[in-house]
């Protein structure tokens, strides 16, 4: 199927003349098969910004592997490339800025393009994305909120979820360590997931690669030799002492069924859990006992006072005496 231009026999600049058609270009730029841009802050604001001749080079000659969207067509040199980074600016979609520091720009006051400046985006694209996810998170937040009057299924599903997905994450990363651990004392580093818990890429991002196999370092022979030695004493250890082994398995596997079971915590503490969202009433004995304990207090009280009354009559007895000898 032949780009919408070629089939109307219009230029390329014509097509993108239509400001949709160039919001579908700018979709494409900023998605994740557009052109690598930068982090920057501009007035007290996070941007991405990119330089002129990198945007040009990707919409002339667009990096190996780039799906160009069927209905956006090509362009065919640099002139018309250029004429619609020109078209880009002077719609407001990006703006000319200057470098003023590492990692801080600043918009700059000459708004004509050029391929050696760089160009910070304004364009942010579709927001619906966006929009729903901000509506996710505030529900999932009144949701947390509410969790006391949540019925009891809801809880215990959730308590579930939380137990499983913590001993999945919990499994998965000994199991990429033992792997490693495996194929590097052999002389390769072997990551599956390596980019799993890098906090600079996206949720997606973060699963590719699914692996990595490069040849490790020289100088690691006698760190691998001393690795080798100690695991593998661990598992004659583990073999030969099957009673205290098989303990720690147990223990290990026990601890698991009361996670799941939520007796973790003392019986006292589990009830206290489970009536959380039942009124706090006084029950009748306990309305006596605290009835019984007043009348002892108020026992109590009443002979501490026959005490200092009798020793206050004692000491005006004598007085008194002390006054008749006088």
């Amino acid at each position: 199927m032949a780009p919408p231009a070629s089939a109307n026999g219009s230029s390329v600049k014509d097509f993108y003349q239509d400001e949709k058609n160039l919001m579908k270009l700018c979709d494409f730029l900023r998605s994740g098969d557009g052109p690598a841009v930068r982090e920057a802050i501009e007035m007290d604001k996070r941007v991405y910004y990119i330089k002129g001749e990198k945007l040009v080079n990707f919409l002339v000659e667009p990096k190996k592997g780039t799906k160009w969207p069927k209905d956006l067509p090509r362009f065919k040199s640099r002139p018309e490339a250029i004429a619609v980074c020109k078209d880009l600016c002077s719609r407001h979609f990006m703006h000319r800025s200057e470098k003023v520091a590492k990692g801080e720009l600043e918009v700059s006051r000459v708004r004509d393009f050029d391929e050696s400046a760089y160009f910070t985006w304004i364009y942010e694209g579709n927001k619906k994305f966006s929009h729903l996810m901000t509506t996710m998170l505030i529900i999932g937040f009144l949701c947390c909120t509410c969790f006391p009057i949540w019925p009891n299924f809801l809880k215990v599903f959730v308590w579930y979820m939380s137990v499983s997905m913590l001993i999945f994450i919990f499994f998965l990363i000994t199991f990429r360590a033992l792997i490693f651990l495996f194929v590097w004392i052999i002389g390769y580093e072997f990551w599956i997931l390596p980019n799993l818990f890098d906090e600079q890429l996206g949720f997606f991002a973060s699963f590719v690669p699914l692996y990595t196999l490069d040849k490790t370092k020289e100088g690691q022979l006698m760190y691998r030799i001393g690795v080798f030695v100690a695991f593998f004493s661990f598992c004659y250890w583990a073999v030969t002492q099957p009673s205290e082994f098989d303990g720690f398995v147990k223990g290990q596997g026990d601890f698991i069924k009361d996670l799941y079971a939520g007796t973790l915590l003392s019986d006292m503490s589990q009830k206290d859990k489970e009536n959380i969202d039942k009124p706090k009433m006084p029950s009748l004995e306990d309305l006596l006992k605290k009835l019984d304990s007043e009348d002892e207090e108020e026992k109590e009280l009443s002979e501490e006072e026959a005490v200092d009354s009798l020793l206050d009559n004692l000491v005006e007895d004598e007085d008194e005496i002390i006054g008749d000898e006088e």
